[in-house]
Parts: structure tokens; sequence; C-alpha cells
């Protein structure tokens, strides 16, 4: 069976999301941000698994890039965290540099299922 960086990466990361939502809802009694991050960061990887069975290219190229939308909420969301004090500096950075690899690959696959459409 082929490797597929983007499906797993995507659900390793939405693994984090889920992970970091508890922490923060447990340890910081933080809910309302957490939730959009929970939403947003777990989508990515939802999207990504609906783009495997797209019904045309076009669908395909649809699916990946409203999981690129999500990725860049999920990048606000974890910078509002951060700047309010609700992640360590550690911890975002940790978390970014998964999520800017996420995003790195759906861009690129966005732009060369675009290009060859």
């Amino acid at each position: 069976m082929r490797e597929n960086p983007i499906k797993d990466k995507s659900f390793d990361f939405a693994l984090r999301i889920v992970k970091l939502y508890q922490f923060l809802t447990k340890e910081k009694k933080e809910f309302v941000m957490s939730k959009q991050l929970l939403c947003s960061g777990t989508s990515i990887g939802a999207n990504v698994r609906e783009g495997e069975h797209a019904e045309s290219k076009a669908d395909f190229i649809h699916k990946m890039a409203i999981a690129l939308k999500e990725a860049n909420e999920t990048e606000y969301w974890l910078l509002l965290l951060y700047k309010s004090d609700f992640l360590s500096e550690k911890a975002f950075k940790s978390i970014n540099k998964d999520l800017k690899e996420v995003l790195r690959i759906l861009i690129s696959i966005v732009k060369t299922s675009k290009k060859n459409k």
C-alpha cells in the first residue's frame, strides 16, 4: 500500500490537538478558544480523508482546499492561545512546527492539483 504523508501527518496532528484540548480544558480551564481549536485542528485530517474518495479531481481539490483553510484557522487559534498565555512558548513552537509541515504539504497538493487539472 502506498504511503500517504498528508493522511498520516494530519491524523497525528489531530491527535495532538485532542490532547492539547484536554490539557486546556482540564488544567487551564479554557473552554471557548480550545473548542474552536479542536474543531479546526481535527477538521484538517477529516477533509484529507474525504479527499481520498473524492468524486472527481475538482472535488479532491475542493477537499484539500478546505483542509488548507482549516489549517490556517488552526494557526490563528494556536497563536491566540499562545499570545494570551494559555500555551507556553515551548508547547506553541512544538505544535506550530507540526502545523507548518501540514500547511506546506497541503499548499503543495492544492497548487500541483490545480496545475494538473
